[in-house]
C-alpha cells in the first residue's frame, strides 16, 4: 500500500470518474486502474463497482476511502511541520483574542501581519479568556491575547500594552464637561455591565465594586443593566440609559463633537489593564510569536502605553 495508491482512490471517489480521476492525478488512466487493482488485490475488497458511465464506491470502499483522506491530510501536516522548521512564519497562526479586544486590536494587526509577514495568515478566534486558555492547552489554539490578571496557566507570557479606562456616558450628562472622574462618582449612577464570564466586567468590579452589590436596594448603584458587547452598551448608552465604563482603545476620539457620546478620563491614578500574549510552552514557532508582538507594537492604538517589546515575562 502507497500512498500514490490512496491518492488515487480518493480521486475516483470524488470524481466517480477513472478517466477524469486520472486527469486531476496528471498520469493516464491504465496508470490508476492498476494501481487500484493492485491495492484492492492487497486488501482482498473491491472498493468501486465498474459499470455503466459512472463509478461508485462499495460500502466498505467508502470506509477506506474516508480513512485514506486522514492520511494524506495527516501526510500534508507532516509536510508543513517540517516547512514551518525551515521557516517559522511560513504558515497559518492559530490565535484567540477575547471579545473586549478583538473588535479593536484586530483590524490594525491583520493589515500590519499582511503586510510584514504574508505568509503567515491569521486563524482567528474571538471567545472568553477561560475558553481560550483551554482551547491552548488542547492545542486548538497556537497562542491567545487577553487582559490579567490570569488564572494559573503554566504557559510562557508576554506583555503587550497597558491600557487605561475611561468612563462613556450620553452628551446630555451634566459630567460631559468633565476633564476627569473619580471611581467613586459612580456609585450613585446607573450603570452598563458586559454580562457573566467577560473579563473585563470583573475588571470593572474591581474599579467599582459597588457595582457588584446593586441587587441590594440602597447599597451602591441605583440600578445595573448588562450587555453582550461594548458596542451594545455604548449604544444603550447614547440612548440615555445610563453610563459604563470602556477600555481606552475601543474610543478612537476622546472629543468627537459629531458623536452621541462624550468619554471622560479617570482621576489619577486611573485604573487600567494590561494585555499579554500568552502560548504553550511546547510550542516551536517562537518567530512566530515574535511576528505578532512586534505587529501589535506597530498598531496605532489610542490611549494605550505600548509596552509589546518588552522581554517575555
Amino acid at each position: 500500500m502507497t500512498l500514490t495508491e490512496l491518492k488515487y482512490i480518493v480521486a475516483v471517489a470524488r470524481a466517480k470518474h477513472f478517466g477524469h480521476a486520472a486527469e486531476s492525478c496528471f498520469v493516464a488512466q491504465p496508470t490508476l486502474s492498476v494501481a487500484i487493482k493492485k491495492l484492492e488485490d492487497e486488501l482482498g475488497v473491491t472498493l468501486f463497482e465498474r459499470g455503466g458511465s459512472e463509478v461508485s464506491v462499495t460500502p466498505v470502499g467508502a470506509q477506506i476511502v474516508a480513512q485514506a483522506e486522514r492520511v494524506l491530510e495527516q501526510t500534508a501536516a507532516i509536510k508543513e511541520l517540517a516547512k514551518q522548521n525551515k521557516d517559522p512564519l511560513a504558515g497559518p497562526m492559530r490565535l484567540g483574542v477575547i471579545y473586549t479586544i478583538g473588535p479593536y486590536l484586530l483590524p490594525p494587526l491583520v493589515k500590519n501581519l499582511i503586510d510584514n509577514v504574508p505568509q503567515m495568515p491569521l486563524v482567528l478566534q474571538e471567545n472568553f479568556t477561560v475558553k481560550l486558555l483551554e482551547l491552548l492547552r488542547q492545542g486548538e489554539l497556537d497562542a491567545a491575547i487577553m487582559a490579567l490578571p490570569l488564572p494559573d496557566h503554566g504557559m510562557l507570557m508576554q506583555t503587550l500594552y497597558d491600557e487605561p479606562f475611561v468612563v462613556a456616558m450620553p452628551r446630555t450628562h451634566p459630567w460631559a464637561k468633565r476633564r476627569e472622574i473619580a471611581a467613586d462618582d459612580l456609585k450613585a449612577e446607573t450603570m452598563l455591565l458586559l454580562g457573566s464570564g467577560h473579563c473585563f466586567r470583573d475588571q470593572v468590579l474591581e474599579v467599582c465594586p459597588e457595582m457588584a452589590r446593586f441587587s441590594s436596594p440602597g447599597n451602591g448603584m441605583q440600578r445595573t443593566f448588562e450587555g453582550s458587547s461594548l458596542e451594545t452598551i455604548r449604544h444603550m448608552v447614547a440612548s440615555g440609559i445610563g453610563l459604563t465604563v470602556l477600555p481606552r482603545a475601543s474610543v478612537r476620539d476622546m472629543d468627537d463633537p459629531n458623536g452621541m457620546l462624550s468619554f471622560v478620563p479617570f482621576s489619577t491614578p486611573a485604573p487600567s489593564r494590561r494585555v499579554v500574549i500568552v502560548w504553550r510552552k511546547s510550542f516551536t514557532r517562537r518567530a512566530a510569536i515574535e511576528a505578532i508582538v512586534n505587529a501589535v507594537a506597530e498598531c496605532d492604538l489610542p490611549g494605550v502605553d505600548m509596552l509589546a517589546l518588552d522581554k517575555a515575562a
